[in-house]
C-alpha cells in the first residue's frame, strides 16, 4: 500500500517560497510581512527596499525567490502576481552568556525565524462603473 499524493483541487495554484534561518525574530518580522500581504509583487518588493530595517533584505530575497518559481514552475506572469499569504514561525535560539558583576552570567537569546511567502496570480476583473 503506498499513500495517494494530494492534489489541489483548486483551480488556482500557489507559488510557496520558504527561507529557513533567518537571524531575527518573528516578533521583528510579523509588522513587516503584515505590511506586504495583499499587494501586487513589484510594490511589495519597492516597498521592503525603501524600509530601514535590516532583516527586509532577506525578505526581499524570499520574494524574488517565488517569482522565480513562479515564472519557472507554472510560467505565471510576473505583472499579475500578488502576495497572498505572508507569515513567519520560531525556529531554534542559539543561547549565549554575558560575564556580569560579582561572577555571575546572564543568559544572551538569539533567535532564528522561518518565512513562508506564498504568491497567487490575479484574474482580469471586469470593470464596474465609469472608471476605467
Amino acid at each position: 500500500m503506498s499513500k495517494k499524493k494530494k492534489t489541489q483541487n483548486s483551480k488556482e495554484k500557489l507559488v510557496r517560497s520558504i527561507n529557513n534561518n533567518i537571524r531575527s525574530s518573528v516578533r521583528k518580522l510579523n509588522p513587516i510581512l503584515k505590511g506586504i500581504v495583499g499587494k501586487k509583487v513589484d510594490v511589495a518588493i519597492r516597498d521592503l527596499e525603501f524600509s530601514e530595517k535590516r532583516i527586509t533584505k532577506d525578505i526581499k530575497e524570499t520574494i524574488s525567490s517565488a517569482v522565480a518559481n513562479a515564472e519557472n514552475n507554472f510560467q505565471y506572469d510576473i505583472d499579475k502576481l500578488v502576495v497572498k499569504e505572508a507569515y513567519c514561525g520560531k525556529k531554534m535560539i542559539m543561547k549565549r552568556f554575558r560575564p556580569r558583576a560579582k561572577g555571575r552570567a546572564a543568559p544572551i537569546l538569539k533567535p532564528y525565524s522561518s518565512v513562508t511567502i506564498i504568491l497567487s496570480e490575479i484574474k482580469n476583473k471586469e470593470a464596474y462603473g465609469a472608471k476605467s
